[in-house]
């Protein structure tokens, strides 16, 4: 039986690699992540809940970061992704799953450097541009990737962020921008060329205000964050507590500030050595009980078996590569009560709870929808220990 189809809102749907089922109505999407990652589970092994309970929102607009390919053609410069299937350029005249301030502020950039000479230069010698909204869309970040060898006038950057600026769309503000070096074979290397206004944004998710430095992970989806947070932060309609709880792959801390209000210590782990400073600005004020350290939870957690410290909640939130299996082995022998395993990626996942769940028994597992028109889902997990 075929899907209901619904008609794109995107007029580069087909030839644009960045959506996969913009001609599949919403629902039926749904439908086929929740049987992909039954699917999945079932060939690994996995015993999960008759109910897996989905979770989502608008399917459109939904996206605060995008990252952009600026190439120059017909001695005009165009922004773009890469065509569907290759890394060919496909250039884009909109964005329907972007926030609007994003893809707007973006077509601004290209109007900036048809007036601005120093906008022109910036905007030549990037690769990517990437931006990044704040929760109401008020205020936006932005990153250049550019070239490691490029070199500039004095104050060439500034005056080029005055006129992007300048030509930023009613209502927003470009609050700080980024030149930092990228290698074309292996991604940005760290190393930053210029830099304008702040170095980060200020994100709004429920009663807490996050700092995300200028290149630091954060959830992509603006309108599923609180749900996201309730998730893995509340059970039975109640803040989870304890004495320790374990934020495992933190980033900035999404998870570790809400924990912090209920358990009486927070260990945060992650390697983003951005991201971890800004989490542990934020912990030296709640007090010395909360700690973020930077290290691979792998180290960690090798470490943390040795010490036979035992947390009542682990929280596990890595990329799409899982939180593999000498991980879990550990996390088995170390004997949380609680984990609640957030993942990106349904066949790490299945691969991951199939080590688990010889000590944990899965009792909730939640899809939630943080990638409308994708294939791309993210999942909640909860365990709890029985052996």
């Amino acid at each position: 039986m075929s899907n209901p189809t619904a008609t794109p809102r995107c007029p580069h749907f087909g030839r644009c690699g960045g959506c996969q089922h913009q001609d599949v109505a919403y629902d039926a999407q749904l439908r086929t992540k929740h049987d992909r990652l039954k699917e999945l589970l079932a060939q690994s092994g996995v015993v999960y809940p008759d109910n897996i309970a989905t979770h989502s929102a608008e399917p459109y607009h939904y996206r605060n970061r995008i990252r952009l390919r600026i190439e120059q053609q017909q001695d005009t410069l165009q922004l773009g992704y890469n065509q569907l299937g290759t890394t060919a350029f496909q250039p884009i005249t909109e964005c329907p799953i972007a926030a609007t301030a994003l893809w707007n502020t973006a077509a601004s950039l290209i109007h900036a450097a048809s007036e601005d000479r120093d906008a022109l230069f910036w905007l030549n010698a990037a690769s990517e541009v990437e931006l990044f909204c704040n929760h109401d869309q008020s205020q936006l970040q932005l990153t250049l990737l550019c070239a490691p060898r490029t070199k500039s006038q004095q104050g060439s950057f500034i005056r080029a962020f005055k006129a992007f600026q300048q030509h930023a769309p009613q209502n927003i503000t470009i609050v700080g921008a980024g030149a930092i070096a990228a290698d074309p074979r292996t991604g940005p290397t760290g190393r930053v060329l210029a830099e304008a206004g702040t170095t980060g944004l200020n994100y709004r998710v429920a009663d807490e205000l996050y700092w995300i430095t200028r290149g630091g992970f954060f959830q992509v989806n603006r309108f599923m964050l609180e749900t996201l947070v309730d998730l893995v932060c509340d059970h039975n309609n109640a803040p989870r507590s304890g004495t320790l709880a374990w934020d495992l792959f933190s980033g900035v801390g999404l998870f570790s500030r809400v924990l912090a209000r209920s358990f009486a210590r927070v260990t945060a782990v992650e390697s983003n050595t951005t991201a971890i400073a800004d989490l542990r600005n934020v912990f030296r004020k709640l007090g010395i009980a909360h700690t973020a350290i930077e290290s691979t939870v792998l180290d960690y957690l090798r470490n943390a078996a040795l010490q036979r410290e035992r947390p009542d909640l682990v929280i596990l939130d890595p990329p799409r590569a899982g939180a593999g299996i000498e991980a879990c082995d550990l996390l088995n022998r170390i004997a949380p009560q609680h984990i609640v395993y957030v993942s990106c990626d349904p066949t790490t996942l299945a691969r991951d709870l199939a080590v688990l769940q010889s000590h944990y028994t899965l009792s909730e597992l939640h899809l939630v929808d943080l990638f409308p028109q994708t294939f791309h889902l993210e999942t909640v997990a909860i365990l709890h220990r029985t052996r």
